[in-house]
């Protein structure tokens, strides 16, 4: 049987809520947070008595734990690298145990907990497996994120895709750098553009946006590449996305400007609202922000190149 990888992070439970934030940019699904600093006012709260099973009285109060479940041919070294490097970034003091977990424990349990989402004006994000929907006339995006981060229920894809319906114009092309399960491109192309390339170092990831692409029935529109986008990608965009983290954005915004026509609009999203000044200041060397939008923590930014 295969194995899952489970990823166990101990916090100090006054950060458990961007630790977990963090995580969930690790792998959309498959977590669950520990918490227990409130216990005796939650149980209050739901059952209005004061009865606590004693084993969970004698729980460890100040600290808190993230699990997160990694597929088999996830690289559980990178995750716990990307983990430690956002953690050390964000200050928050943190343990990291890895452990093996059943495949079964995990594999199609975290689907319960996605069900189709209405996102923006016009799009309504429906998992691939989930039947009985009404689209309510919206454009119907169908999703089967596998083993790559976009599902559409995450702040960061919905305010970058808010932030695309909103600047995208009939016919545009986009490029969506770190595309994941492919999620923005194949939305970019239902809402009107008339085509999108998709690009991530993850060979899973672009397998995944290709696929998605077909079960959309615009994967004669969309090219999924595996790479970097500096050395496979080619041409000029008039949009271009990156709902990936702080760092990536930074670093990667001096060579995004290459690929964006003059009127271009570059979308950021997936940065944390601690370093939302941070990457501001940064993306402001080469580009002039023009909107902003902060949900649950998180900060989507549109910017274009400086005149």
């Amino acid at each position: 049987m295969n194995h899952w990888t489970e990823i166990k992070i101990s916090v100090n439970a006054k950060d458990i809520d961007r630790a977990s934030d963090i995580a969930n940019v690790v792998v959309p699904y498959g977590i669950y947070v520990e918490d227990y600093s409130s216990l005796e006012q939650e149980v209050e709260d739901i059952t209005h008595i004061d009865l606590i099973d004693e084993d969970l009285l004698k729980k460890d109060r100040s600290k808190a734990l993230v699990h997160v479940y990694l597929e088999p041919d996830v690289s559980p070294s990178e995750a716990v690298a990307f983990l430690s490097e956002r953690y050390n970034a964000e200050g928050i003091e943190h343990s990291i145990e890895l452990l093996d977990c059943a495949e079964e424990d995990w594999r199609n349990n975290w689907k319960k907990y996605f069900k189709p989402i209405q996102v923006g004006k016009k799009l309504l994000i429906r998992p691939s497996w989930y039947e009985n929907y009404d689209s309510d006339d919206r454009i119907v995006l169908n999703i089967d994120p596998g083993l790559a981060f976009g599902t559409g229920g995450h702040e960061t894809t919905k305010l970058c895709l808010e932030m695309c319906e909103k600047y995208m114009k009939p016919d545009d092309s986009v490029l969506d750098v770190g595309c994941g399960s492919g999620i923005l491109g194949i939305a970019a192309l239902l809402l009107g553009a008339k085509k999108a390339v998709g690009v991530d170092i993850d060979e899973v990831a672009a397998r995944t946006a290709g696929e998605n692409a077909e079960l959309n029935g615009v994967g004669d529109r969309f090219t999924a590449i595996c790479g970097s986008f500096t050395d496979k990608v080619e041409g000029k965009y008039d949009i271009v996305l990156a709902n990936i983290v702080a760092d990536a954005i930074m670093f990667l915004s001096k060579g995004v400007k290459d690929f964006m026509k003059d009127d271009a609009v570059y979308i950021m999203s997936g940065i944390i609202d601690t370093r939302g000044e941070e990457v501001k200041a940064s993306v402001s060397k080469y580009f002039d922000i023009i909107e902003e939008h902060r949900d649950g923590g998180w900060v989507c930014l549109a910017a274009k190149i400086k005149a």
